[in-house]
């Protein structure tokens, strides 16, 4: 049989599935040439390139958003896999730096918004170090890192009392008050405040700007986890002091209509055990690393 008249399957090149990936966790070409390290104009080149490769439309595009197409929701799924398949043949072939396992805490806001990303980026990076995440409020987590149960915490710092643990500052960001938009429950008499306990300190802000204004409150629901604050704000029963970069979509900082006492910004610290293990050192300079894109962006 003569298979020279056979047509030859072509090949999708990693490149191409990475910034597949990269566009359809972004949501746009911008922050995916951004995340692969390419121009916005070579971003749309790759995906024109894939596209005739497959004689598909992956991306549907208009001038406000980029969503996947059932094909190229088909194709992200292989795409990962591929890509996750590469990690793992050419982490067997290169003698990694460091190795082991290091134990994570992190406060709530911190791994609604930002860790699962960050983790996913470590792990691309450091295939044989695994991190072990736990989520807990800042006390609990410094407390942790005391007793030798972990080994790095991201916690919430502002002179809080973590007894003698040095908190290094990673940010620092702008606490608001946030209300869900249109919500009324900033009229209201005394006024109702979504807070955590003693400790938190959002909530000693929020307490001691209110108290300093003489403004009547009442803490009717409290939560640690910022999922239910928000659920407590989306069915206007409170208002709540969070981090400016926790409010999108229907939580909106409401500063600006109500006299409310400012509550200034509040530091995202690291606490880490001060053995100065290679593994735990590795996971630290990314947190930085991390947090320093942050700032600057």
């Amino acid at each position: 049989m003569n298979t020279h008249h056979i047509p030859q399957l072509p090949l999708l090149e990693l490149d191409l599935l990475k910034t597949l990936v990269a566009i359809a966790e972004t949501g746009n070409f911008s922050a995916a040439a951004e995340a692969v390290f390419r121009t916005p104009s070579a971003v749309s080149m790759q995906v024109k390139k894939l596209e005739e490769i497959l004689g598909k439309q992956v991306f549907k595009r208009d001038s406000r958003s980029v969503r996947l197409t059932a094909d190229g929701e088909i194709l992200l799924e292989h795409a990962r896999r591929v890509l996750a398949l590469n990690r793992d043949v050419v982490a067997k072939f290169i003698t990694p730096d460091v190795e082991g396992v290091v134990r994570l805490g992190a406060v709530d806001h911190c791994a609604d918004q930002f860790l699962p990303n960050v983790l996913k980026r470590f792990a691309e990076t450091h295939p044989f170090i695994t991190v072990e995440a736990t989520i807990e409020n800042s006390l609990e987590l410094a407390n942790r890192i005391r007793a030798g149960e972990m080994e790095i915490a991201i916690i919430t710092s502002n002179n809080a009392d973590y007894r003698g643990l040095q908190v290094e500052t990673l940010f620092r960001e702008k606490l608001v008050w946030a209300g869900v938009k249109g919500g009324i429950a900033w009229e209201k008499d005394p006024l109702p405040i979504s807070v955590w306990e003693e400790g938190c300190v959002w909530r000693k802000a929020a307490v001691e700007g209110l108290q300093g204004s003489g403004t009547r409150y009442s803490e009717v629901f409290k939560s640690a986890y910022i999922s239910a604050q928000k659920a407590a704000l989306r069915a206007d029963l409170a208002i709540a002091p969070l981090p400016l970069s926790s409010c999108s979509g229907d939580i909106v900082p409401i500063e600006g209509r109500c006299n409310l006492p400012p509550l200034g910004d509040y530091a995202v610290g690291m606490i880490k055990t001060p053995n100065r293990v290679a593994a735990v050192e590795a996971v630290a300079e990314h947190l930085r690393a991390t947090f320093a894109e942050r700032s600057t962006a």
